[in-house]
């Protein structure tokens, strides 16, 4: 009789707590998704929970990324070369049509008057690509070269003259006594991004949309009730209370630890995936008149061997209305799946049915495990032994170390890679019905949040996109339209983009935010 009271009780406290649309983790990507449907479907209730006390807390975060507006304009491991010396950009193109998406979704909130100042999230930079040595300068040409003849990336100069190169990057040159060639590509519609900024907006508007935001809540199940629904067992974690909340559709977009509770939900998709987490650490620098003397995003190419998250780049940022100078990233090893995870997270990670893909990944990986413990053991002199391959002058007390945030890399079974592949990238899971969706992975991560989340409601929504179509356009003009191929659109949209977002006058701003301090 007691049990029998205890299911109604139970039911009574659920059926309050029903909702349509559950998102976990206030991240970039759970803003973009509960914006898209607030615009779509502003009748819909949505409710979000995160562990942290505040939005943009993790992979968000200001600090835990580099902020770059990934486009591939400065990304070399975007432009592989093929065997017979062509460089392939077809990576290239992709990654930038989606930022293109961004932007315009951007730029539809600043019209809008849905969000306010975007110069608090984005600011104009140049993105640069920096190579040494013969034939990294051979590579680099032929990649200006495939990558100006298309419309997405005019603009882009080339130059291997010195005196050009200390017009573009002086603290770079200043100093350089090695006599190996050196190349650069520099294209000035590049962006910095503070996705902390623009996460915290969103979610300030969501707010005023009357969407629920739960913070310090902490998802302890997830699983499907006897109506279909999914059921979230939640710690508040202020009370110490379990809570229980129905919705129809739940998104899991938690960084990190978004694997863990995918796992938990027991779709079929989440089987044989796994997930290798890597951490990051960034040198910051502490004098602002070093900083003042650089002013792009400068990538160079990875280290033979190297795996493509350790690209090196020398970065200007913009955080809290300060102008900073990062470089980076340095990778390391932690078991946890978040900053604020626990080390016990990978060994939890591993399951019945993926442990064979783990396994396999983990004799595949040998040599990034080999570099990630020699990244660990670097000590702050050797990292700025790194650092002095960009700037030769560098000085050890100018410059301070910064723990980035947490990665987790998927792991999977693919076709062409075999069994236990590392994927490097942002990926989407979805359960066969639509009820389910997590996003998985790392870079571009953010940049192409815009994108991932159209393809959440393309998957999981297929019934209303016909529906919704008009009023997708109506936020990202170029939605279904490829841009690389109908460059008079891309040119309109683009500066139409660059005007609302405060872009549109690079140089002048640039000079701007040499200023900022």
């Amino acid at each position: 009789m007691l049990s029998s009271n205890y299911r109604v009780v139970r039911k009574i406290e659920m059926s309050n707590r029903q909702t349509d649309v559950i998102l976990i983790g206030a991240g970039i990507m759970s803003a973009t998704l509960g914006t898209f449907l607030k615009e779509l479907v502003p009748d819909w209730e949505i409710t979000v929970f995160e562990k942290l006390e505040n939005p943009g807390e993790e992979s968000s975060n200001e600090w835990n990324n580099a902020g770059t507006g990934h486009a591939a304009l400065c990304e070399l491991n975007y432009t592989p070369e093929k065997p017979d010396g062509s460089i392939d950009i077809t990576k290239a193109i992709k990654v930038n049509e989606q930022f293109q998406l961004s932007r315009q979704f951007w730029s539809y909130l600043v019209n809008s008057h849905l969000i306010h100042n975007p110069h608090d999230f984005i600011m104009p930079i140049p993105h640069m690509s920096l190579v040494e040595g013969e034939e990294n300068v051979s590579f680099l040409k032929k990649r200006f070269e495939a990558l100006s003849n298309n419309p997405l990336f005019q603009g882009m100069e080339f130059s291997d003259d010195p005196e050009k190169l200390k017009e573009w990057i002086p603290l770079i040159m200043e100093g350089r006594s090695s006599n190996e060639p050196l190349a650069a590509t520099k294209i000035d519609s590049g962006t910095d991004v503070n996705f902390g900024a623009l996460t915290r907006m969103l979610f300030d508007h969501l707010k005023s949309k009357n969407v629920k935001v739960n913070y310090k809540h902490n998802i302890k199940n997830i699983k499907r009730n006897e109506e279909g629904l999914w059921e979230l067992k939640v710690l508040n974690m202020e009370s110490g209370k379990i809570e229980y909340h129905t919705a129809k559709f739940i998104f899991i977009g938690a960084g990190g630890g978004s694997l863990p509770l995918l796992q938990k939900t027991g779709i079929p998709e989440s089987k044989h995936i796994g997930g290798f987490p890597v951490s990051g650490l960034f040198l910051v620098c502490n004098d602002p008149e070093v900083a003042e003397q650089h002013h792009a995003k400068v990538y160079g190419k990875a280290k033979v061997g190297a795996p493509p998250m350790s690209v090196p780049h020398l970065d200007t940022r913009y955080i809290d209305n300060k102008k900073s100078l990062l470089f980076g990233p340095f990778a390391g090893f932690s078991p946890k799946f978040l900053k604020t995870g626990s080390n016990m997270d990978l060994i939890c990670s591993v399951k019945p049915y993926n442990i064979l893909t783990m396994l396999a990944a983990g004799v595949k990986e040998l040599s990034l495990t080999k570099y990630l413990i020699q990244q660990v053991l670097l000590s702050h002199e050797k990292r700025m032994d790194e650092l002095r391959e960009f700037i030769p002058n560098a000085k050890s007390d100018d410059w301070d170390i910064v723990v980035a945030g947490q990665r987790v890399q998927v792991i999977k079974d693919t076709d062409t890679g075999g069994r236990g592949t590392l994927q490097f990238g942002t990926e989407v899971v979805t359960a066969s019905d639509g009820s389910v969706a997590a996003l998985l992975g790392a870079s571009p991560g953010a940049s192409t949040a815009v994108h991932v989340m159209l393809e959440v409601l393309e998957k999981c929504f297929p019934q209303y996109m016909n529906e919704w179509e008009p009023k997708i356009k109506e936020m990202i003009p170029s939605y279904g339209m490829p841009l690389s191929e109908n460059p008079e659109f891309f040119h309109t949209v683009h500066a139409s983009t660059a005007q609302a977002l405060g872009l549109s006058d690079h140089k002048e701003l640039q000079t701007a935010g040499q200023g900022v301090s």
